[in-house]
């Protein structure tokens, strides 16, 4: 990985957002759990989830296929997929979009009011 490709950790990112926030890391680590185990229940029920300006999480299938080499063939499977918003795009391109995704507000982070 380059120096650009950098994974953070959960650990990390939780305590990310916990600094942003103001919010304690045991009531982050506790809304990340939820919010990420609604959203692959969600996707395992073949629900798509989208989240306004940011991007939707949705469910693929793909074929199995034979494996030249191996004893058993792939079954069909489903993976995760994350198709990203316009303007998250653009945000990572570096242009200068009006951050609508999370807007601080007194006493933690909430959404904008449009």
């Amino acid at each position: 990985m380059t120096a650009e490709q950098q994974r953070i950790s959960k650990r990390e990112f939780i305590a990310r957002v916990a600094a942003r926030s103001g919010w304690p890391i045991k009531t982050v680590s506790s809304i990340y759990e939820g919010i990420f185990g609604e959203l692959t229940e969600a996707v395992s029920q073949g629900e798509t989830v989208v989240l306004t300006r940011f991007g939707r999480f949705y469910r693929q299938a793909h074929k199995g296929h034979k494996v030249r080499f191996g004893k058993q063939d792939i079954d069909d499977y489903s993976v995760l997929k994350f198709s990203a918003s316009p303007s998250v795009n653009r945000h990572l391109d570096g242009e200068d979009v009006d951050d609508e995704l999370i807007r601080r507000q007194p006493g933690g982070v909430g959404l904008s009011a449009r």
